[in-house]
């Protein structure tokens, strides 16, 4: 929400590391946005716990879209303060955020990360830690079913976009999407 004149001033908060030291370790917030890999989510949680297991007020979330959620936090000791944000893409664009609880997520963390969303000048929604949680859940099946449309001659491409544009209220149609 930077303005032309902040851009400077914005600019000159970023700290760039190779380290994995923050600046301060008051009231963090670990957001992990690594490629949709397991073993690496895994792996980077496993030693991110390691580095910080005598701060008991670190928040450890994962940013996955995919992926159960539990299973990136299987190396994950603290159970309590593990879950997941899922952010949609354009994050600046996109207003949603689905906050998972993850099996194990206390209730105080799951309070701060609403708080986070809202924060971030997001709308969060709830779920729990299921395949696709909601928008995919429901998103992928509508997209297969769109293929499978085109694929049985049935409608174009461009007439199936139409439909669901105009007839669903739609933004854009399944292939604009995909």
């Amino acid at each position: 929400k930077a303005n032309i004149g902040d851009v400077n001033e914005v600019v000159s908060r970023i700290t760039l590391s190779t380290e994995r030291k923050p600046q301060s370790e008051d009231n963090l917030l670990i957001i992990e946005a690594i490629p949709e890999l397991l073993e690496p989510k895994q792996r980077i949680f496993k030693e991110l716990c390691e580095s910080f297991k005598d701060n008991k007020s670190v928040i450890f979330v994962t940013n996955t879209s995919s992926l159960p959620c539990y299973e990136i936090g299987k190396y994950v000791d603290c159970k309590d303060r593990f879950g997941g944000l899922h952010f949609f893409n354009p994050v600046p664009l996109m207003k949603l955020v689905e906050i998972v609880k993850v099996q194990g997520t206390n209730e105080q963390t799951f309070e701060l990360l609403q708080q986070f969303v809202k924060d971030a000048d997001k709308v969060g929604v709830a779920c729990k830690d299921t395949p696709g949680f909601i928008v995919n859940r429901l998103l992928v099946p509508y997209m297969q079913e769109a293929v499978r449309l085109l694929e049985r001659g049935d409608a174009t491409a461009r007439d199936i976009d139409t439909a669901m544009k105009l007839g669903a209220g739609y933004p854009m149609g399944p292939f604009e999407l995909m």
